[in-house]
């Protein structure tokens, strides 16, 4: 096997669906609509491997992946949030949005608490192994891509079991954002059947004003954070905690720091990791277990009723249920276009959301895997 065939096929793929995913095509936009970007170049590989019956799994690809681009990607999505921005969302709807992602990561660990001796838990999470398909999930709902490979590797979640969460997650959550587009069109109505009076007026979103940081210099930095911490941090958690605190010092500190760049940048750095994680998919065992596409649908419903009961109780404009979810379960993209539904001018604050959605994703989940691991002895 020539060793250079899955360099070529990672840096092909990143290639392709980047520029493919920008191309102003009607049929391509609708594609990407319903297949992000993620999963393509996840696939890709996936499916080349297979039709030429090579194996790329063993290749030292995933280890360089795993010491240097997966980091590269944590420390620049960590730098991406601003705590200034925060100010103006308002105490009340950041206080919303954790608990709907403490709901996001706690509801399964507590289910399975409840149903311990039901065969679901015992045959499908237990047995089979599912419970590892758990963390990834948490992660894409609360913190996006990032932290959904960073969960993966933290919980070893087999490849065919990660491609299941890939599609099914991405199914759910294209139909999830058809149902908050839905839901913030009515939260006028729904804030006079709660009987809700906030009229949810946050406060504007200020930017930085002057010449920000050139890419170079952003790429260097974070390339040297990425290089110091491999070689102070003995273990991959370690590695993940001290990049999160580096990079939030860095976004907070530098006052020039490019915002725009960094998350442009985050966003090549996941196709990359999906695309060399691709090699390892062996297409030919995938397979969907039914009682477990069940298990998410409820989830995310409990999810929804949670964020809506806390609403009504801080007394909260109902429009910031559907915002929050989408900051948290769709991310930067989805979010403010849900919000547009409703108010264009909340827009910014769906974003910020959204980056601090993509900030905290990993932490939640590993706590997930904690309680998992500590309660359950799994």
């Amino acid at each position: 096997m020539n060793w250079y065939e899955a360099e070529a096929l990672v840096i092909v793929t990143v290639l392709g669906v980047y520029f493919l995913d920008r191309w102003e095509q009607k049929y391509l936009k609708k594609l990407f609509d319903w297949v992000p970007a993620v999963l393509l170049a996840y696939v890709i590989p996936a499916v080349v491997s297979y039709v030429l019956k090579v194996d790329y799994s063993a290749h030292s690809i995933h280890s360089f992946s795993k010491l240097f681009f997966i980091p590269l990607a944590i420390v620049a999505v960590m730098s991406s949030l601003s705590f200034a921005q925060l100010k103006a969302i308002g105490f009340k709807p950041i206080i919303l949005f954790f608990f709907g992602s403490a709901i996001i990561a706690l509801a399964p660990v507590v289910f399975t608490g409840f149903f311990l001796g039901s065969d679901f838990v015992q045959n499908t999470l237990i047995s089979q192994g599912y419970w590892k398909g758990i963390p990834p999930i948490v992660g894409s709902w609360i913190g996006g891509s990032t932290s959904q490979l960073v969960l993966k590797e933290l919980v070893q979640t087999e490849e065919s079991l990660f491609l299941q969460v890939l599609v099914m997650d991405t199914v759910l959550v294209n139909i999830w954002t058809i149902l908050m587009f839905q839901t913030i069109k009515k939260s006028s109505a729904l804030n006079r059947f709660f009987k809700v009076e906030d009229v949810a007026m946050p406060l504007p979103i200020v930017t930085r004003k002057g010449k920000a940081l050139s890419g170079f210099w952003v790429v260097l930095i974070l390339v040297a954070a990425v290089l110091a911490v491999d070689f102070l941090a003995p273990t991959f958690v370690a590695k993940v905690l001290l990049l999160s605190v580096i990079g939030l010092g860095i976004s907070n500190f530098i006052p020039t720091w490019n915002f725009k760049f960094v998350l442009r940048l985050g966003g090549i750095l996941i196709i990359v990791v999906m695309a060399v994680l691709g090699l390892k998919l062996q297409i030919d065992h995938y397979s969907v277990q039914p009682a477990f596409l069940v298990f998410l649908c409820g989830w995310l419903f409990l999810h929804f009723i949670g964020m809506l009961w806390v609403a009504k109780l801080l007394n909260l404009h109902l429009a910031w249920v559907p915002i929050a979810s989408m900051a948290n379960v769709g991310g930067i993209a989805t979010a403010p276009a849900v919000t547009a539904a409703y108010e264009k001018k909340w827009m910014p604050h769906a974003i910020v959301l959204a980056i601090l959605s993509m900030a905290t994703g990993t932490f939640w989940g590993m706590g997930t895997i904690w309680l998992f691991e500590i309660l359950f002895g799994l």
